[in-house]
């Protein structure tokens, strides 16, 4: 292997590893939002996912580990990532603005009492923000994974997990992480199949 190379892949280890303790040091913010999330869950509610690139691709994942399954056998978990459906994102973006293209999801399929993450590495995205405020306006629960500082997000937000570092790849590492580790959390009300 060449020495540079090697070098690079021992740095972004590296680097990892020094975001992931910094984020350890959050363990109270992550039970707080499973914790939400598991109250909307068990009160019949639901939750919403929102991001953009890499973001989208977050939300997509955690919703389907909540619909399918992350570890248990249990019953199926009301989630939805607003990132998916080409025509309603084609059709808000053409004719409202790519701004609006998940609040107004947020506005037809959002209840009050139900939870809204919003991913965004930045904390600014606009169409996060203002996806976030349609819901609050609604009465759900907000929640948001940004990055070093929070942005417009984390003043917006009931709950926000700021992953300590602005390298876009490290923050990513760390919300799938903790996306999981919320979901395992979730979870364990749920023993089997027919739990309800």
């Amino acid at each position: 292997m060449n020495e540079a190379i090697q070098v690079l892949i021992a740095q972004r280890f590296s680097d990892h590893l020094d975001v992931f303790g910094q984020t350890m040091e959050q363990m109270e913010v992550i039970s707080d939002i499973a914790e939400r999330c598991r109250a909307a869950l068990t009160a019949g509610q639901k939750i919403l996912f929102c991001g953009n690139g890499g973001s989208a691709a977050d939300a997509q994942h955690l919703a389907a580990e909540l619909i399918g399954r992350f570890q248990k056998e249990r019953r199926s978990l009301a989630a939805v990532a607003l990132t998916t459906d080409t025509s309603i994102l084609t059709a808000v973006a053409n004719d409202y603005g790519y701004e609006e293209v998940f609040a107004r999801q947020v506005e037809g399929l959002g209840r009050s009492g139900d939870v809204l993450i919003g991913i965004s590495t930045s904390g600014n995205s606009k169409n996060v923000v203002k996806a976030v405020e349609k819901a609050r306006d609604i009465g759900m629960h907000t929640i948001a994974f940004t990055g070093e500082g929070g942005g417009k997000l984390s003043s917006l937000c009931d709950i926000t997990l700021a992953v300590p570092s602005k390298v876009t790849a490290r923050i990513q590492e760390m919300h799938i992480l903790v996306g999981h580790i919320i979901c395992e959390l979730v979870e364990e009300d749920y023993g089997n199949a027919d739990d309800k």
